[in-house]
């Protein structure tokens, strides 16, 4: 398996600097505002839902085909979850919203389906010590 690569430079204090990260095809910018608050920018959490949602979005895919449906789509989204907790700050909760249409398949092996895919996925292995909810629906 490949061994994937990212990095980031930070330049300045906490507040007052600024960051970019890079990896793959993306390059964006980042800041003490861009995390903390609603500014322009991206952030380490905002790629951590990121890669979450792909994650999932493949395993369940590809838990529903071996289970033998056919899939004609996924979507997902995440939502990380920054708060302080004690004297650091912590993501608490990674939130996945999906929508799969899924033919042939009823709504209990649809969310049975989910959750192992949710258990499964290599980024949420990799985020153990987050809670991590799943919202799924079977749409047409």
């Amino acid at each position: 398996m490949p061994v994937r690569t990212a990095n980031a430079v930070w330049e300045g204090d906490l507040k007052g600097g600024k960051g970019r990260m890079k990896f793959g095809g993306f390059e964006g910018p980042y800041s003490f505002a861009s995390r903390f608050e609603n500014a322009q920018g991206t952030n380490p959490e905002e790629l951590l839902a990121a890669a979450h949602a792909g994650c999932f979005s493949m395993a369940f895919s590809a838990s529903l085909a071996k289970a033998g449906f056919t899939v004609k789509s996924v979507r997902t989204t995440a939502h990380a979850t920054l708060e302080k907790v004690g004297e650091g700050i912590k993501v608490t909760t990674m939130e996945l919203v999906t929508e799969g249409s899924v033919p042939g398949i009823d709504n209990a092996k649809f969310q049975e389906i989910a959750e192992a895919a949710k258990k499964g996925c290599p980024v949420s292995q990799a985020l153990a010590g987050v809670n991590i909810v799943l919202k799924a629906t079977l749409v047409p």
